[in-house]
């Protein structure tokens, strides 16, 4: 069984900055990219950021220089930096497993962590 723990969600002011944790177990880490993806309320799940088993990144173009996507192989652990953060930022955040490299598609990914809510207040 595979579990993501999230952490580092919560509300901040616009203009400031979160970082998320996402813990893996129950798989090799290091073998697995990750992804980061957000849903508002009323909106589809979206695709911010991921990074592949090799330390390659991609981002959304809405969240370049604002989001940073990194990995720690050795603690099981991605993240997401977030800066510079506005109220269209709230939504549920969610990081997602899949094997090997990376995709922007939500259905390509097998396995998800339960999400944590970002608020950003104006």
């Amino acid at each position: 069984q595979v579990q993501l723990v999230k952490s580092g969600g919560g509300l901040v002011q616009a203009g400031g900055s979160l970082r998320l944790s996402c813990v893996v177990s129950g798989r090799t880490f290091s073998i697995y990219a990750m992804a980061w993806f957000r849903q508002a309320p009323g909106k589809e799940r979206e695709f911010l950021a991921a990074i592949s088993s090799g330390g390659r990144t991609y981002y959304a173009d809405f969240v370049k220089g604002r989001f940073t996507i990194s990995r720690d192989n050795a603690k099981n652990t991605g993240f997401l930096q977030m800066i510079s953060l506005k109220p269209d930022d709230t939504a549920v955040y969610y990081c997602a497993l899949r094997y090997l490299d990376y995709d922007v598609g939500v259905r390509n990914y097998a396995y998800w962590g339960q999400g944590t809510q970002v608020t950003v207040s104006s």
